[in-house]
């Protein structure tokens, strides 16, 4: 047998502890080249260049994590096998063939898992494709394409990689005595102990951090982002290292818990296992709240935008006419022959721009005057009924553009105002939508508006569709047909848009940035489970012979079962849960920042994720015990 066999042959014969390392690097290599495969598409270059852009930085972040993720993952695998290392070195290995054997291994896993990658991503191209069709909302079809640009970039990319992280795990092996290798994970460890004032300080930085990011508003959230962030990191950190462990041996001087059943067992091995992998969980946490927070971010813009763009926008149809403008007739009448094999409203407003004099101050003001009986058949054509009014002769009621994004401004309440020659009263004010020129406006009675003189008028036309979503396609061929800007509808002497073609623009674009955060949230949140299982399993020998030895004090299976269901529970989801704190604290925060309500959609990405990570504990928890009772 040859030493390049040797090498491979052990590769085989460890194939459960190199499962999770393979499976993960496998994942990775898979993400990073679908996004190649997008990113070279010819047709997705043409609709929309700015995702192919957004998918090669996307690559960039998935392979700088992948180097990092495998590094630290290869680091471990080394460190559970050093007493196999160890059997090696006295047999008569040198450190030159050891090292050069672990080389090999790690590059034999590299090209594999590289290979693998691009095989099932071949495979599955084309349902892919059309995945991003839907996701993206792409007018024209995807058609499959052999990527071999975006294969020879993967296959060239990970292999560096593999080449690379090799070489840094083989310093790994540097400097281990021999006794020490054949120790391994068999040398007695020192009792866990804690730092009293590392344990509160962890609680008072988290506690800082917290505060800090939910009391800041608006601007005031970004100015605190990167100061919160370090603070919570740190504090993170010592959580797990410090804090953890100091809990830990509270509870064991206790002795009324301590001494009950088996928690003498349980608690005496979860000190070490949680400072064995303090830092594991540390990796995780942080991972994994990366993850919550981007795509939690991600969906709760998208939601936000949509539904600002709804509620401030009743009409599916909006034309404004400027006074003077000639093809105001012509062009209503095309909407309404486009609109003709559809069911909607027509509503009008006549606007009288007028100057005046306020009663109160020197100055003048420049308001937009409409009639009460317009303005109530215009917001009954909207379904808005709660928004008509009622005036006397000399009442107004004042009207002010609201976004649902900003908070409400602090507009001066004039008690009354003098428009030609007469004065008249405001009785109220309040936000408005229906008249969408972004001014703000005076409503009157119809006698005090038909009496106004030395006025401009502009007309405003509102077409109310139920089923908006529909009129896309019939909002771009009026747009076209208008001969305006699609981006923005405005000409020298009308504006127009369309609710249902602005939806789909905001839809497109923005399912570009989520189908790229998504797979980055993916990659992420699959690597730090993936982490976990091999930190379960890189310790499984020993838990085999530990258990099998207390069994035969009288353990039975129903206590072990117990005690390996808490125990892995508990290392399982400490850090998630840490990470869903950190996640939930973060969305609030951005909440905070645009004064928009995103529980729904935060509850939606941190129960989706915590659902997805109980069915993976569920798994890992029925094979983990399975292997252990076989010991036995």
């Amino acid at each position: 047998m040859t030493f390049r066999q040797f090498a491979f042959n052990n590769v085989f014969r460890n194939k459960r502890t190199y499962a999770a390392y393979f499976l993960s690097s496998l994942f990775a290599v898979l993400v990073f080249f679908v996004y190649a495969i997008f990113s070279f598409h010819p047709e997705l270059i043409k609709v929309n260049s700015s995702v192919a852009i957004g998918l090669h930085f996307a690559e960039g972040i998935i392979y700088v994590f992948s180097f990092i993720f495998v590094l630290v993952s290869m680091s471990a695998f080394l460190h559970s096998r050093k007493k196999e290392f160890g059997l090696m070195v006295m047999l008569g290995m040198t450190n030159h063939q050891l090292r050069r054997m672990v080389f090999l291994e790690n590059v034999l896993i590299g090209f594999f898992a590289t290979v693998s990658g691009i095989g099932i991503g071949l495979v599955f191209a084309k349902l892919i494709l059309m995945a991003a069709e839907r996701i993206l909302n792409l007018k024209e079809a995807l058609p499959f394409y052999f990527p071999w640009q975006a294969a020879l970039l993967t296959f060239s990319a990970f292999l560096i990689l593999f080449v690379v992280i090799s070489f840094f795990t083989v310093s790994i092996l540097k400097g281990n005595k021999l006794i020490d290798l054949i120790k391994g994970s068999s040398a007695p460890k020192k009792e866990p102990k804690e730092s009293i004032v590392l344990s509160i300080l962890a609680a008072l930085l988290l506690t800082t951090g917290y505060v800090i990011a939910l009391s800041v508003r608006e601007i005031q959230v970004v100015t605190a982002m990167i100061p919160v962030t370090i603070i919570v990191i740190i504090g993170t950190y010592f959580l797990f290292t410090q804090l953890s462990v100091f809990m830990i041996n509270r509870m064991k001087k206790r002795k009324n818990l301590f001494w009950k059943k088996t928690n003498l067992l349980l608690l005496s091995d979860l000190a070490y296992r949680m400072k064995d992998n303090a830092r594991a969980f540390f990796f995780v946490a942080i991972v994994s709240t990366v993850a919550f927070s981007a795509i939690g971010s991600l969906v709760g813009f998208r939601y936000m935008f949509t539904t600002s763009l709804t509620e401030e926008r009743p009409f599916a149809f909006e034309y404004v006419s400027d006074q003077g403008n000639q093809q105001e007739k012509k062009h209503i009448q095309l909407i309404e022959k486009e609109l003709d094999s559809t069911k909607y409203e027509k509503a009008s407003i006549t606007i009288k721009h007028v100057t005046t004099e306020n009663s109160d101050e020197e100055d003048s003001v420049g308001w937009g005057i409409v009639s009460q009986s317009e303005y109530n058949r215009l917001a009954k054509a909207a379904r808005q009924l709660d928004k008509q009014v009622s005036l006397k002769n000399n009442e107004a009621m004042m009207l002010y553009f609201h976004n649902p994004l900003q908070e409400m401004p602090d507009i001066q309440k004039r008690k009354s105002h003098r428009i030609g020659g007469h004065t008249i009263q405001q009785i109220g004010i309040q936000p408005m939508n229906l008249i969408r020129t972004h001014e703000d406006y005076l409503v009157v009675s119809d006698e005090f508006y038909n009496n106004i003189k030395d006025f401009s008028t502009q007309v405003y036309y509102g077409f109310y569709v139920k089923d908006w979503k529909d009129t896309a396609k019939i909002g771009e061929n009026l747009l076209k047909t208008m001969d305006v800007e699609h981006t923005s509808g405005f000409d020298d002497n009308f504006r127009f848009s369309s609710l249902g073609y602005d939806w789909d623009s905001f839809n497109q674009a923005s399912g570009a940035t989520l189908f790229v955060g998504l797979f980055i949230g993916a990659v992420f949140f699959v690597a730090a489970g993936s982490f976990l299982y091999f930190r379960l399993y890189a310790d499984l020998e020993d838990e085999k012979r530990k258990f099998s030895a207390i069994s035969k004090l009288g353990l039975t299976s129903k206590e072990l079962s117990k005690i390996l269901t808490i125990q892995l529970a508990l290392l399982f989801f400490v850090p998630i849960v840490v990470a869903l704190v950190h996640g939930a604290v973060a969305l609030t925060a951005l909440q905070h920042m645009f004064n928009f309500n995103l529980f729904k959609t935060t509850a939606l990405v941190l129960g989706s994720f915590t659902v997805i990570q109980i069915v993976y504990f569920l798994f890992i928890r029925f094979n983990y015990i399975r292997k252990i009772k076989s010991s036995i």
